[in-house]
């Protein structure tokens, strides 16, 4: 962590000290920008290691999508075993000291908003700087999505999302309903179902995927991100467009359990559980349910832009590259097809790269 400097008035603000915002801050100081005076780095959380350090104590290295070295130093996990809670973020904190990288924190960003003299303002609980430009690579941890049914306000168990998850143990003896189709549903879908019965619905039909997601299939995937970020559209999750692949360890322990047994979405929610309504000649279903684990991914933490006045008509923000259509000096790193992290790697070098030649012509790139 570094000390606030007296410094407030700097180039580029990146918000955000997660995977995207470190690869950026590591490409600026490449591009010959000044740590503090240059750019600064503003991270709401007590110490490194972005999301990382808030994920549940059962993920490892071994069970979790691959992380990719961040730029400039190898992860090299003495362990793949140990949690990823406690191994990445010593990595990223490593990364932090190694580069001496001008990390503020905790800083919360509350509001970034245009000046008068065409600068931005960047409002935090510590206060503000101001910025030539800005990267937001802010991530989608602190945006969890639960979806709105009927009768939810009525459930008499417990709700919670994928970010409170912390044990399997924690429902032993009580019948878990796990909404979602995704990676992080299919894990704590294994775990949970090994200490008591579990209920798996989904929105949509599971993508099965045999063999390897190679990169054929991860740049048509982008791909399809890519085109709804140019439209505006809101981008749909890289992960969840890769759908779910069979060799995977934990899926296929599932599949061979026969705990991956998916039911659709049920129509509304009871006091006791959830229900099916009739239909097509399908007499109506009800299931108890103790608890409702929603694993249902989440969105992009871009409130704090909210004052810019970004979103288009399509309910996301307009993206030309890693930069905002039309606004050259505003990043979002982590968004979108950036969203993953080799994904948020190349996003950042190339923010800085772009940022260089359009506020600092004059400066000369590190070896």
């Amino acid at each position: 962590m570094s000390s606030t400097p007296a410094f407030r008035d700097v180039d580029v603000v990146v918000i955000g000290a997660g995977q995207a915002g470190l690869s950026t801050a590591y490409g600026l100081l490449r591009q010959g920008f000044e740590p503090h005076t240059g750019f600064v780095v503003l991270d709401a959380d007590d110490g490194p290691g972005g999301a990382w350090q808030h994920r549940w104590p059962s993920l490892t290295l071994t069970t979790t999508h691959r992380v990719h070295d961040l730029p400039g130093l190898p992860f090299s996990p003495d362990d793949h075993g140990a949690p990823a809670v406690e191994s990445v973020p010593a990595y990223f904190a490593e990364y932090e000291r190694s580069f001496d990288l001008p990390v503020i924190r905790p800083v919360r960003v509350i509001a970034v908003r245009r000046t008068d003299d065409d600068r931005f303002r960047v409002e935090t609980d510590a206060g503000a700087w101001t910025a030539r430009a800005v990267v937001n690579a802010t991530g989608t941890w602190t945006r969890p999505f639960v979806p709105r049914y009927p009768g939810q306000d009525t459930f008499r168990g417990r709700q919670l999302h994928t970010v409170e998850y912390r044990a399997a143990e924690d429902f032993r003896g009580r019948h878990v309903v796990v909404v979602g189709g995704g990676a992080s549903a299919t894990q704590l879908l294994g775990e949970i179902s090994r200490v008591t019965s579990t209920t798996w619905v989904t929105r949509r039909e599971p993508v099965w995927r045999d063999g390897v997601f190679d990169e054929d299939a991860g740049r048509a995937v982008v791909a399809q991100v890519e085109q709804a970020v140019r439209e505006g559209r809101r981008p749909g999750s890289v992960v969840g467009l890769t759908g779910l692949l069979t060799s995977t360890p934990y899926i296929r322990d599932g599949l061979d359990r026969g705990v991956l047994q998916r039911r659709p979405m049920f129509d509304h929610i009871t006091p006791d559980g959830v229900a099916w309504d009739p239909s097509d000649g399908r007499e109506g279903i009800a299931i108890h349910a103790d608890v409702i684990l929603w694993a249902t991914g989440f969105r992009a933490a871009v409130g704090h832009l909210a004052p810019l006045q970004l979103r288009a008509p399509g309910g996301g923000i307009r993206m030309d590259g890693t930069h905002v259509a039309g606004e050259p000096r505003i990043h979002l790193v982590g968004y979108g097809p950036s969203a993953s992290t080799i994904g948020a790697n190349r996003a950042g070098q190339s923010a800085a790269r772009q940022l260089r030649r359009l506020l600092r012509p004059d400066l000369a790139r590190s070896a």
